[in-house]
């Protein structure tokens, strides 16, 4: 099948209770027709209230798998919307937890990068209704990747995904979650891939450091 943008998905800001008091959410995202702007700090017309979490250079743009939503619909025995897991582009056809950190993509008119996973939280488990879904979620480990925007431009359902540069240190998506969540002896792995968030880079470098000291 070939990879391409089954759904461009957008939020507004949402006030629910399981979001905590005096807060708002974005992560209620909802289709859109036509093109949607992709810029280097995000989607045109997404609300990203939490910016200490989300949002940003390195976590512009959510991508989901529609086969990885497939799989929870069945699990929880209800259906998921496109936008549900909270992403801005809904694909098909590609495995994103393969994805290797720092590969390109190009969509639309836009030119995208891999950057890191998406790591789950009590909003999302609140969002779903489903008060153990971080650890459900982190014990599935298909977290979906966030994207860089390299060069702005505009995609909409239908468009292709194609891979145009995939580096050779193997550093996928999968490894990153692993390492952060439930593996952190993969950790010193994280630092071959320097296409990752320096933040990330940094945490890797003092868990290694410190292993290395006892």
């Amino acid at each position: 099948m070939e990879a391409s943008i089954l759904s461009v998905n957008i939020g507004q800001p949402t006030w629910a209770e399981w979001v905590g008091e005096d807060r708002a959410t974005g992560i209620d995202k909802r289709p859109v027709t036509g093109p949607v702007r992709l810029e280097p700090l995000g989607v045109v017309g997404d609300h990203v209230l939490n910016t200490r979490s989300h949002g940003g250079v390195d976590q512009a743009v959510y991508a989901y798998a529609a086969e990885d939503a497939a799989w929870w619909a069945e699990s929880l025995g209800r259906p998921l919307n496109p936008g549900n897991v909270g992403e801005n582009l809904t694909t098909t056809g590609i495995d994103l937890n393969t994805c290797v950190i720092g590969e390109r993509w190009t969509v639309g008119t836009a030119l995208l990068e891999v950057s890191r996973p998406r790591i789950p939280c009590s909003v999302f488990a609140g969002f779903w209704g489903v008060p153990d879904l971080v650890r459900r979620f982190t014990e599935r480990a298909r977290p979906g990747t966030y994207l860089r925007v390299i060069t702005p431009g505009s995609v909409q359902a239908g468009d292709r995904i194609t891979v145009i540069h995939r580096p050779d240190h193997g550093v996928t998506i999968d490894v990153v979650f692993r390492a952060l969540t439930l593996e952190p002896d993969l950790f010193p792995r994280l630092l071959d891939a320097p296409e990752l968030p320096a933040r990330l880079r940094d945490r890797a470098a003092r868990r290694v450091a410190a292993a290395t000291r006892e």
